[in-house]
């Protein structure tokens, strides 16, 4: 069964040269051009990713990502973000509210096709590592679920994605670079993406509350998730 894509693009030039380039891909378009329809109908029938333009009619990216992350349906829903703007703070305030990345215009369809691919990639989980039990966390590669003492933690994607990497290698400081690379695809770090890793980061500690502090921070390295909660810093 092919994967499908829902577009959430207002401009027709751009919307017909994406749904061409992924069609010929073999993914299964859905398209949209407002905020509200897009967000309807990612919410009626999920897909695999949605591919969402930051400036929309009637409710803009920003505000479709942050309520497709408050529905149960799409919590965990991949989002790669479309945007024109050049100013950073757009990108962190997306990637903040639970976007997997995103490209910026104007952009190369093959770019475009290359993230969602790799974006789709990442979340297949890895049959080793099916189910990680680290003291009162569990972690459900194949339901995408944890859980602290038998409570469901509520993660994105890429928050979940960043716990499992992290708690893989338990006991072992991972630098922000390979973070980059293992949980968002990056093959180089600039200044915005490892920004990105450390917001992510600091909201998983929240959200794992007292277990949290697991994740310790190996100040101008990386991130390590301790055995020894005690050790975390």
């Amino acid at each position: 069964m092919p994967q499908r894509v829902l577009i959430v693009e207002d401009e027709p030039d751009i919307l017909g040269l994406l749904v061409f380039h992924l069609e010929r891909e073999g993914y299964q378009v859905t398209q949209s051009r407002t905020g509200p329809e897009g967000l309807r109908l990612a919410v009626a029938s999920p897909p695999d990713l949605v591919l969402l333009d930051l400036m929309l009619p009637e409710m803009d990216g920003l505000e479709v990502c942050r309520r497709l992350r408050q529905e149960v349906a799409t919590r965990a829903l991949p989002i790669v973000m479309l945007t024109a703007r050049g100013d950073e703070v757009d990108r962190v305030l997306g990637l903040e509210l639970g976007a997997d990345d995103y490209v910026v215009k104007p952009f190369s369809p093959r770019e475009v096709v290359a993230r969602i691919r790799a974006v789709l990639r990442r979340i297949r989980p890895d049959a080793a590592t099916a189910t990680l039990m680290l003291g009162r966390i569990a972690i459900d590669s194949y339901g995408h679920r944890v859980t602290v003492d038998g409570a469901p933690v509520s993660l994105t994607r890429k928050e979940f994605d960043l716990l499992r990497a992290l708690a893989e290698a338990r006991g072992r400081v991972l630098s922000r670079e390979y973070l980059l690379g293992h949980v968002w695809g990056y093959s180089a770090a600039g200044e915005i993406e490892s920004r990105t890793v450390d917001v992510h980061v600091r909201r998983l500690r929240q959200k794992l509350g007292p277990e949290g502090q697991r994740i310790g921070t190996v100040t101008g390295v990386g991130y390590r998730f301790e055995v020894d909660p005690a050790g975390a810093s």
